[in-house]
């Protein structure tokens, strides 16, 4: 009930909840509005990288914490999958009700529409989250979010897509969320949100000739710095051609209302240039403000299909 009206109070007036958000009572009561969300992972699909909207084909959420047979989950968020042969195998994360913290799990499907919770994967002595799994050289790599080993892991997987092994750390010696990685113009790249207060403003990009570094810091990083609107990463970078888009959590006035696009119109190691694309809501909350995403969605891993189209593994909460 408390998640349903602070929703509806962004619905009706954002510029409202922003300046109720300012005033001293509400400040204090506005985080206990947005309590324990139920997250869960849907299937969209789309004529663009840009444009998603649920897959008639498809009864969302395809994974919800009740699949999960190995642990008692809280609930499942940050899907990130990849095809490999005939079959996609999606990784996300896990909230552990036991442990209190995230774990990767891993769900497979012949078809992106109905999928079979499989177990988890990776785990640590730390919250682990946004398995992000990419494939180069023929081998599967993962970088899932460890902010609390202030550090960006590397892990490589020694039998896919089970098993998972640290490989090194990238960039160490701070809180990075949220890792997203992409490579373009014969070099890796590197976006990660770095604010250490939560509060989500803050976006630091890095580059690397080699995919285990070492990295440097870009010379305009941090690029975003002080808006948490558009600073955190929600999912994988699309690089199609020339073309690069990056997808970015609305975290303002509270966490994730909605996905964002950005294009990157200059990219090198001296330089930088962005703009926001036009109707740039990716993925908004469900219009009626129910069903499993009517508070929030915050995260997108799209893929090309062979015909053209597009298919993309997403969350969202109530």
């Amino acid at each position: 009930m408390k998640n349903k009206l602070a929703l509806l109070i962004y619905k009706l007036s954002p510029d409202l909840l922003n300046l109720l958000d300012k005033m001293r009572f509400f400040k204090r009561s506005l985080p206990a509005l947005i309590k324990n969300p139920q997250w869960s992972i849907g299937i969209y699909v789309g004529e663009s990288p840009l444009k998603f909207m649920p897959a008639k084909n498809v009864k969302n959420p395809v994974i919800d914490c009740h699949d999960v047979l190995d642990v008692t989950a809280d609930f499942v968020a940050d899907p990130f999958m990849l095809k490999v042969e005939q079959n996609w195998y999606m990784f996300f994360e896990i909230y552990n009700q036991q442990t209190r913290k995230g774990e990767i799990g891993l769900a497979v499907s012949p078809d992106a529409v109905k999928w079979d919770y499989q177990q988890i994967v990776l785990a640590e002595k730390f919250h682990l989250s946004y398995p992000y799994v990419f494939s180069w050289m023929n081998e599967y790599y993962m970088i899932p979010e460890t902010g609390e080993a202030k550090s960006i892991r590397l892990y490589k997987a020694s039998k896919f897509p089970t098993h998972w092994t640290f490989v090194d750390n990238l960039v160490s010696g701070s809180v990075f969320l949220d890792a997203s990685i992409f490579r373009y113009d014969n070099r890796w790249w590197l976006f990660v949100e770095t604010n250490p207060h939560a509060k989500y403003d803050t976006l630091r990009l890095y580059y690397a000739d080699e995919l285990t570094g070492p990295w440097i810091e870009h010379p305009n990083s941090p690029i975003i710095n002080g808006n948490p609107h558009i600073a955190r990463p929600a999912g994988r970078v699309v690089v199609m051609n020339d073309r690069i888009i990056r997808y970015t959590q609305d975290c303002y006035p509270f966490y994730g209302i909605q996905v964002r696009a950005f294009e990157i119109t200059e990219l090198t190691p001296t330089s930088y240039q962005e703009k926001e694309v036009e109707g740039a809501s990716v993925l908004t909350p469900s219009p009626t403000g129910f069903g499993w995403n009517g508070g929030g969605m915050h995260h997108i891993d799209p893929h090309l299909n062979e015909d053209g189209t597009w298919i993309a593994c997403v969350d969202g909460w109530v």
